[in-house]
């Protein structure tokens, strides 16, 4: 199943400057494993020691965050497009 991921600014130097990449995957776990093996840096980035996402990272699959769904195990559907949004902190 073909994945559009779009890469933060901030993680972009791991993809050579593209906002976007494309990957293969049935759930986010397997996407994010696919986006870290084509451009690696991206897992100790994105996956706690637990194998789960950091909190201060968000993972949206279309318009839905992850974390009210499934966590790693949600599904993505073929064509979907996965957005990682980091937590934005300050005052």
């Amino acid at each position: 199943m073909s994945v559009a991921i779009r890469i933060p600014t901030t993680l972009r130097t791991l993809t050579g400057g593209q906002s976007s990449v494309t990957v293969e995957g049935a759930t986010v776990r397997e996407v994010l494993a696919a986006l870290d093996a084509a451009h690696p840096g991206f897992a100790e980035r994105l996956i706690d020691e637990a194998g789960e996402l950091r909190r201060f990272v968000n993972v949206f699959v279309a318009d839905d965050d992850v974390r009210f769904m499934d966590g790693m195990s949600t599904p993505v559907p073929d064509g979907a497009e996965v957005s990682i949004i980091p937590a934005v902190a300050g005052g």
